[in-house]
């Protein structure tokens, strides 16, 4: 279910879904003011460079003005993305790096993007390549000066679709989404894990922890857990399975107690939790 009232947080990034064009233009000026103020150059990626969100952008004095000074453009998907729309995750990163570098040569103090990116994943390989790029670029954000919000038609992709995006970025427009699975800073672990994990999501969650395709370090996985409210057994037991199937311990850094009693019972091997204030 999509809240039309929520707003997207202006940085970051975020997964918009949306009905309406007119909600999605909405959002995609609240970007362009917070990416001018901060000093950012922004595009606005589109596959279809004369659609009514690029038109109402082109029209508003403050964008045409940044487009004269190069702080600004309209840019169509097959300029950034594949022309097949089918995306290399790790080739796709590298070019926004080298855009947001790019920005960061020209004055601007980073990139931010609004990418209407329905196009990329209407099949489900397209979908799965898709969101194990979102997580790439998660943790790219995370370091450098760059921001997003995807947004995707609901209508055209459907619910669980929107579901399975969703949950793979920090910020979201997603209504009843149970988790989110997404990037941290690297002092900070590998990913966080926010919301709640129980019967209703063990797939959902199985799926992403693959996307997210973590990789140990020194024989650890570290999740930070901070806004994860609750998990059960199953849970439990997929992330300590995913660990020992890259030969590492998850250790789960949650201020909730009952996560190491829950693990204790079990006995649990290769899942360690660390009660942090």
């Amino acid at each position: 279910m999509i809240s039309r009232e929520r707003q997207a947080v202006p940085g970051g990034h975020v997964c918009w879904t949306y009905d309406d064009p007119e909600s999605l233009a909405d959002q995609a000026e609240r970007h362009l003011a917070a990416s001018l103020a901060a000093g950012e150059r922004f595009w606005y990626i589109t596959p279809q460079p004369s659609d009514q969100v690029a038109e109402r952008l082109r029209a508003l004095p403050d964008f045409a003005a940044a487009a004269r000074r190069g702080a600004a453009a309209v840019v169509p998907l097959v300029a950034t993305y594949s022309p097949e729309h089918v995306v290399d995750p790790a080739t796709q990163v590298a070019a926004y790096a080298a855009a947001t570098d790019e920005a960061l040569a020209a004055g601007h103090t980073g990139l931010r993007v609004v990418a209407e990116a329905t196009e990329l994943v209407r099949t489900p390989a397209k979908l799965d390549v898709f969101t194990r790029y979102e997580h790439q670029i998660d943790r790219y954000m995370r370091t450098r000066p760059f921001a997003a919000m995807c947004a995707y038609h609901r209508p055209t992709l459907g619910d669980r679709a929107v579901t399975e995006l969703a949950c793979m970025h920090p910020q979201t427009n997603v209504e009843g989404l149970l988790f989110r699975l997404y990037a941290v800073a690297p002092e900070d672990g590998h990913a966080a894990l926010a919301g709640e994990l129980d019967m209703s999501n063990h797939e959902l969650f199985r799926t992403a922890l693959d996307r997210a395709d973590l990789r140990p370090t020194d024989g650890e996985l570290v999740l930070s857990a901070a806004d994860l409210r609750f998990l059960d057994h199953r849970a439990l037991t997929h992330l300590a399975e995913y660990a020992r199937q890259r030969g590492a311990t998850a250790v789960l850094r949650t201020p909730r107690s009952s996560a190491a009693r829950l693990v204790d019972l079990l006995e649990l091997p290769g899942v360690r939790v660390e009660v942090t204030p």
